[in-house]
């Protein structure tokens, strides 16, 4: 495509329900259209872009990577992979690392570290707990687990072995699983994003540690799009003081590269052992390249502090913008992973804010959703909030369709 072409692509498969217009380059926390029009990036690629666009330590170390080495097998050993998984692991106080290149990749990772547990200890048909508005994956497995109807719709039959749950409700939990020999695992996100920025509360994780421990069952811990610094720690459940037996992460990991990881604690880092599981790209030497360098500048540039210093603010100024308005239910969050509950659905704001140069976007059909790079200044937040208030007031506005 170039900058004169219209945003339209024929050959390509209509899986998106697009914004009319076409990305052409990025600067910061901004990015322009193939028109020259600016816009303030809330989105962050979906909480992918940590550092933001074209950032000057991290462009010149992948370039240098690039020159260097892309991509060889995993048949041989990576350096890079042991320098990542040291990090990561010691950031996490976990064990070690698998690498591949999505989120979905990690929690069918999870899943089947999960069954080959159960398996170790005799049970056929392992069961995993997971949650109502869960989002893990598209793939058959990850969907299963998944607790969205409507992007289930249509590919059944699911796989078995998950049991539902409500969040937050230990009670629910304690019902749903008592006198099963078959459960092995729980798998939750600490903040469900794709479910509509749903926290659990600190003192449930807490709980659902402990249950983990006394039933001898895996807590597995999908940190996709909280992990990597997004709500002011490293990964969410710390906020809890927690650690999990297995985790997945990916999207912040390495700031727009593919990379997929799956942590294990003590009780999982041996159950995967050489032909159990494998990837052809994941770990390649440009993704740990980019994993390393996103870590590096994360701490030299004070991104944790600043996630949670500027997603307050934001937060206190949405709450402020829309203190009194009627259909505004809930602004919710942490750090910079912000959620605002309309009481109608609201997916006509990813365009109409877009117009007004303000990439967001809309999640379980009425939660705004900002997940901005972690280099945001308060300046921008604040341009955010006088972007997006006046919208959302015009929108509530409106007559309901």
């Amino acid at each position: 495509m170039t900058d004169a072409a219209a945003p339209t692509s024929p050959h390509v498969m209509n899986t998106y329900g697009r914004v009319p217009i076409a990305l052409s380059h990025g600067q910061g926390v901004r990015v322009w259209d193939t028109d020259g029009k600016s816009y303030l990036d809330g989105l962050g690629g979906i909480a992918v872009n940590t550092l933001g666009h074209n950032h000057p330590k991290l462009v010149p170390a992948l370039q240098e990577q690039l020159a260097r080495l892309i991509h060889c097998s995993n048949y041989y050993y990576v350096p890079g992979q042991e320098q990542l998984a040291a990090r990561l692991t010691q950031l996490a106080g976990m064990t070690n690392a698998f690498f591949c290149c999505t989120g979905l990749e990690a929690n069918e990772a999870l899943i089947k570290l999960a069954r080959k547990f159960g398996h170790g200890k005799g049970i056929e048909r392992p069961e995993i707990v997971v949650y109502e508005h869960a989002f893990h994956g598209r793939s058959i497995a990850t969907l299963s687990a998944t607790g969205n109807v409507k992007v289930q719709q249509g590919f059944g039959p699911l796989v078995e072995g998950f049991i539902r749950v409500p969040l937050n409700d230990l009670a629910a939990l304690k019902a749903r699983t008592e006198g099963n020999p078959n459960v092995v695992a729980v798998m939750l996100e600490t903040i469900q994003g794709e479910g509509g920025v749903h926290p659990m509360r600190s003192e449930y994780l807490q709980q659902v540690r402990e249950l983990c421990d006394a039933r001898d069952w895996l807590l597995m811990i999908d940190e996709i799009q909280t992990g990597i610094g997004r709500t002011g720690k490293w990964f969410a459940h710390q906020w809890a003081g927690i650690v999990p037996d297995a985790m997945s992460l990916a999207k912040g990991l390495g700031s727009g590269v593919p990379v997929g990881a799956v942590l294990a604690g003590p009780r999982a880092a041996d159950l995967f052992q050489p032909g159990n599981h494998g990837t052809t790209f994941g770990g390649n030497p440009l993704a740990m390249r980019a994993g390393i360098e996103t870590l590096c500048i994360m701490e030299e540039e004070g991104l944790l502090e600043n996630a949670a210093r500027v997603g307050a603010h934001l937060r206190q100024q949405l709450v402020r913008a829309f203190e009194g308005v009627d259909g505004v239910r809930e602004i919710r969050g942490q750090g910079l992973m912000i959620g605002i509950e309309l009481a109608r659905p609201c997916g006509a704001l990813t365009a109409r804010a877009a117009e007004r140069g303000l990439l967001l976007s809309v999640t379980a059909d009425s939660v705004i959703r900002l997940v901005p790079a972690l280099i945001l200044p308060e300046a921008d937040a604040d341009e955010i909030v006088a972007i997006l208030a006046p919208l959302v007031r015009e929108f509530l506005a409106e007559p309901v369709a």
